[in-house]
């Protein structure tokens, strides 16, 4: 990875020389992944939830073996129980939906999200700072929460795509990637959802960063169409409450002449 700006000045100089790199075309398609279950996020995040809708969420989880549930910090020790030594991991939202949250609140969220049994996180920039340029406070936010949760716990951005310019999603994009995030994700879902194009964007702008960086859709993928879209476009997970449902389709072959498949092995 290269060399970390140390002020916003030269945060901007540098985003703008990567900004001159990005592709002038459509990059090839990536592979559509054979086991679209294990690209699946298992979704609950409204408020209230009950608990016994965490136990309904993990059962499904398990049955399908997604990739993970995601809860809320409230849930996580509930959801711990039941995902614990399975194929499916424990992801927790941080800083959520806002993004606001002082520094500080997010590292002691992400901590007791991983001394609760969360696997991974996936938490909110603070995008209102990003949008006015100050692209060293948005990298310490990322970088002090990576600081707190460090590999093996997978680290996810969620730059809130749907209130950002495509500049500034390229902004974003990269400053999320050089904090060492293993994951940049579309939207929290709050303030509009993903489009395949925001998808594409990332992608092209997290190949400038020098690091590998996947891509989490998230945000109004409420069926097998929308998640082939996304998929399509570059995303390697999928953050959806429509879990279940979209497996449903996909089994009933929907998508599948599409060159989409569903194992669960």
């Amino acid at each position: 990875m290269s060399e970390i700006p140390s002020t916003d000045a030269e945060w901007a100089e540098k985003i703008a020389n990567m900004k001159k790199q990005l592709p002038k075309r459509s990059l090839s398609q990536p592979p559509i992944p054979t086991q679209i279950n294990r690209t699946i996020d298992h979704t609950l995040l409204v408020t209230p939830t009950d608990p016994t809708q965490i136990d309904s969420l993990c059962k499904e989880a398990l049955e399908y073996e997604f990739a993970a549930v995601c809860v809320r910090l409230e849930h996580v020790a509930r959801a711990a129980s039941h995902v614990k030594g399975t194929k499916t991991g424990l992801a927790c939202v941080v800083g959520f939906p806002e993004g606001t949250h002082p520094t500080a609140e997010k590292v002691r969220e992400a901590k007791e999200a991983v001394a609760q049994g969360a696997t991974e996180l996936d938490m909110v920039i603070r995008y209102n700072l990003l949008k006015e340029g100050r692209y060293t406070e948005v990298y310490e936010d990322v970088r002090a929460v990576r600081n707190a949760a460090p590999h093996p716990i997978v680290l996810k951005a969620i730059l809130e795509a749907s209130v950002l310019e495509k500049d500034q999603l390229i902004d974003a994009t990269i400053v999320s990637c050089m904090a060492g995030t293993d994951y940049i994700k579309t939207s929290t879902g709050w303030n509009g959802g993903a489009s395949a194009e925001q998808v594409t964007q990332m992608g092209y702008a997290a190949s400038m960063c020098g690091c590998t960086c996947l891509i989490k859709a998230s945000g109004g993928i409420r069926s097998a169409a929308d998640l082939l879209r996304m998929l399509k476009a570059g995303a390697q997970r999928i953050g959806t409450s429509s879990g279940v449902k979209i497996m449903k389709e996909i089994d009933e072959g929907e998508i599948l002449e599409q060159g989409c498949g569903h194992a669960t092995a």
